[in-house]
């Protein structure tokens, strides 16, 4: 510790990232990464911008890619927020939006970068337990509050709600921002983005992407949100106080195929969902308890064996997944959804323990 840092440094615990092994052989299975690389065409474009073109700042508007994403989703470009990445999206709109006389509400098992926003940024906040079987109950967010955020499907647990559900909390939640992560929507979760399209789009509903894990490109750090323009407008202005060219050349550039080659997001996800399937399956026979999950991982415990030695013994054989020591699930492991011959390793794997 030292005595030059600012007070509030002294009392933040910063978020910790998935562990990113160096080991030779290695099935990693605990970043929730895409198990299948980017679009060819994202690939080319980065490419393509990989010349002399570099010494010269990107677009800082990022204009093309908001207007792809538009395009995509059904909105205007005035309705797309741009930023390094997801996290960096969500630092924004908890700094911008979410910082109000009234705490911020979020689930007490949820994304553990909420809490370290909120002491970063001198936020109140309440947390709102999970249902027994790990549900969010929105009922439990009817009530005064200076905003909701939730990831949708939640993480770690990988349990989503519907658009039915989200949209009636947004009917009665009418004095603060609801923001809805949606990082792992494209595995069978029902985006609220649609919400959002039109004349009737609610002023108060933000909804947060990443490119990170449906679209494999989580090394090129591209989040965005959409919304209502007022809400956009609020964003930008913390934005461009912070840092006004957070997406290089290459990043835009490979954004903006990625997103247009629906194709291949299509086919990946697909593939993803029925490893899932499968994996699910094969863990039930096994004995696991696995909560239903729509994201790219899933979230599974053995009522005969504790979680964190199931942790120690797959990774003494080289295969990696995620333990949380937190109240209510350390029992559980968070396993990524990776290649059919990665399910088939940690699979064998978990036979040879448990026998």
């Amino acid at each position: 510790m030292s005595r030059f840092w600012s007070p509030v440094v002294q009392t933040l615990t910063p978020y910790v990232p998935g562990e990113q092994p160096q080991m030779q052989r290695l099935v990693k299975l605990n970043t929730n990464e895409s198990p299948y690389g980017p679009s060819a065409k994202a690939l080319a474009a980065i490419e393509a911008q990989n010349s002399d073109d570099l010494r010269l700042y990107p677009d800082p508007e990022g204009a093309a890619l908001k207007q792809a994403i538009a395009k995509l989703h059904g909105l205007k470009p005035t309705q797309v927020f741009l930023g390094n990445g997801s996290d960096e999206v969500l630092a924004h709109v908890f700094a911008g939006l979410l910082k109000q006389s009234k705490p911020v509400h979020f689930p007490d098992i949820t994304y553990s970068f909420y809490p370290v926003y909120c002491k970063l940024f001198g936020i109140d906040y309440q947390t709102i337990p999970l249902g027994e079987h790990f549900e969010i109950n929105t009922s439990d967010y009817k009530v005064p509050n200076g905003g909701i955020i939730f990831p949708n499907p939640n993480a770690p647990t990988g349990r989503s709600i519907s658009r039915a559900e989200i949209e009636a909390l947004l009917s009665v939640n009418k004095d603060s921002v609801l923001v809805i992560d949606e990082a792992y929507v494209d595995y069978g979760t029902e985006s609220c983005i649609p919400l959002l399209q039109g004349d009737s789009c609610p002023e108060n509903l933000l909804v947060v992407h990443t490119l990170s894990k449906s679209r494999a490109l989580a090394g090129l750090r591209v989040g965005f949100a959409v919304g209502h323009s007022t809400l956009i407008e609020g964003l930008e202005r913390v934005k461009n106080s912070f840092n006004s060219y957070p997406l290089g050349r290459l990043a835009q550039a490979g954004a903006i195929a990625a997103i247009e080659d629906r194709a291949h997001l299509e086919e990946t996800s697909k593939k993803v969902i029925q490893t899932r399937e499968m994996l699910v399956k094969e863990l039930n026979a096994l004995g696991f308890e696995t909560l239903p999950s729509t994201a790219n991982f899933i979230f599974t415990l053995h009522p005969k064996h504790a979680g964190v030695k199931l942790y120690q013994a797959l990774r003494d054989r080289g295969i990696i997944v995620r333990h949380f020591k937190s109240a209510r699930i350390d029992e559980f492991l968070r396993i990524t959804i990776g290649t059919d011959e990665q399910r088939s390793e940690l699979v064998t794997a978990l036979k040879e323990i448990l026998a």
